[in-house]
């Protein structure tokens, strides 16, 4: 049997099932759905949640527009996995912004920050630092809101990440290095 050849971000011709559960994520699951190494997840972030995302945001946004960059809580498709992501923040170029109207990919980006809740703390600190980091993201920021800490990890291997600065007490400014040289100030998270 032929399939049509995959476009990337079209999954309405679905052949296989990684890119039927990622069809499914996409058109049945909502907009603020992920799919977690094969498990769908809904997302609905707390107030306390959004709150640490906006500190987080509003300390880049001068650089952000220094650099022609975004950020923004877009999908982030993982090819060859059972994993489609909807990081808390993601810096992207915004020219690349711009033109893609489906998901990008997580060596796309220039900076992943996720924010952990109760719920989904593990996943944050285990799961999608290893993929964030197999999937060539440079720099992934974790905001552990349960542990009152941030690490930020770089060096991205196909094992998950080689360096990782932290964990660094909230109150604790954490350097983010080039192409930000920014450091960001963790006492209202």
């Amino acid at each position: 049997m032929r399939t049509a050849p995959h476009v990337p971000g079209d999954y309405s011709s679905v052949s296989d099932p990684e890119r039927a559960l990622k069809y499914a994520v996409q058109h049945v699951a909502g907009d603020r759905a992920e799919i977690v190494e094969g498990v769908i997840t809904p997302r609905s972030p707390s107030w306390a949640h959004e709150s640490a995302a906006e500190v987080v945001r509003r300390q880049l946004g001068p650089r952000l527009e220094q650099l022609d960059l975004v950020s923004g809580s877009g999908d982030l498709d993982l090819p060859g996995s059972e994993n489609w992501y909807v990081p808390d923040l993601a810096v992207v170029p915004a020219d690349l912004a711009a033109k893609t109207e489906g998901a990008l990919l997580p060596d796309q980006t220039l900076l992943i920050v996720e924010i952990s809740s109760p719920s989904h703390a593990d996943t944050d600190r285990v799961v999608k630092r290893r993929r964030y980091g197999q999937y060539g993201a440079p720099l992934y920021l974790l905001v552990d809101r349960q542990n009152r800490a941030c690490t930020l990890y770089s060096e991205p291997t196909r094992l998950g990440y080689a360096a990782e600065s932290g964990p660094h007490p909230f109150g604790v400014p954490v350097h983010l290095p080039a192409p930000f040289d920014l450091d960001l100030d963790t006492t209202r998270l």
